[in-house]
């Protein structure tokens, strides 16, 4: 009898610590079920609430003075007219286009989702993205925030910074009904969270207003495309936001269509973003 007790309660003891791990295992798959649900959940209200800015717009933004003088695109800009931003390589098999607007709610839950995969595949060298700005959010509130918050990462783009900076501004994004990127000191403030933005040049073209015009003719381009508003997220020319044909965008998803679209392609010479 006494022999066979350990022996019996080493058992019982496998048996729960077994189960135990069981249990903490399907937690963490409930959790990140939970967690992936809710970020599509974002996104489509997200989407939703693109949407309705879009079709609210129209109105008269408060554009500054500066705005009516000829339109200077940052450093690097190409495409079209100029209005296009690009991170990545320039020979990687597939584009990415995003249309956004740094005041839109519906842009941030898709940069703040989808960042790390992004930046991933342009290390890679698998996309390249072109970002094209918005001033949508302004275009319904009469306010200025969209066009300074652009206008400033044209002046990052100048100084090699633009990636880290349009990062920033989105993690730090105020609420909608706020305009607080309209105050170009908030947005000088902001530049200080990434290291060697901040210098005179940076300060001079956020203050004069350099990129204005640029903004509002990336605008005027976004209005003639009668997109159904922002984010508008492209995989070489075919809309993946929020969704691509019957399949929901995710992380997974879209790498998985990124790899179907590259396939037998060469990566290109993988460009780190601007820090």
């Amino acid at each position: 009898m006494s022999d066979k007790n350990p022996e019996a309660k080493r058992a019982a003891r496998d048996r729960l610590i077994k189960e135990r791990e069981q249990q903490k295992a399907g937690e963490r798959r409930r959790r990140q079920l939970i967690v992936a649900g809710a970020v599509v959940g974002v996104l489509a209200l997200a989407a939703v609430v693109g949407v309705i800015a879009a079709n609210a717009g129209g109105g008269d933004s408060a554009k500054d003075s500066s705005t009516s003088g000829p339109a200077v695109a940052p450093t690097g800009a190409d495409g079209k007219d100029k209005l296009a931003i690009p991170v990545g390589a320039a020979d990687a098999p597939s584009t990415l286009t995003v249309w956004e607007d740094f005041r839109c709610p519906a842009c941030a839950a898709f940069e703040n989702g989808f960042r790390a995969t992004i930046h991933e595949l342009e290390k890679s060298g698998q996309i390249r993205v072109e970002y094209h700005l918005a001033t949508l959010i302004d275009d319904k509130t009469r306010g200025g925030g969209s066009l300074h918050a652009a206008n400033a990462a044209g002046c990052a783009q100048d100084a090699g910074k633009f990636t880290a900076y349009h990062d920033v501004l989105y993690t730090n994004q105020p609420d909608e009904t706020d305009d607080a990127y309209a105050d170009n000191n908030k947005l000088l403030d902001l530049a200080k969270k990434v290291p060697g933005l901040t210098t005179p040049a940076f300060t001079s073209c956020v203050e004069n207003g350099t990129h204005n015009s640029w903004v509002v003719k990336s605008n005027e381009a976004f209005q003639a495309g009668k997109f159904n508003g922002t984010p508008t997220v492209q995989l070489n020319g075919v809309s993946v936001f929020p969704m691509k044909g019957s399949e929901q965008i995710t992380p997974a998803n879209l790498k998985k269509w990124v790899a179907q679209a590259n396939k037998g392609k060469p990566a290109g010479k993988a460009t780190a973003p601007a820090s």
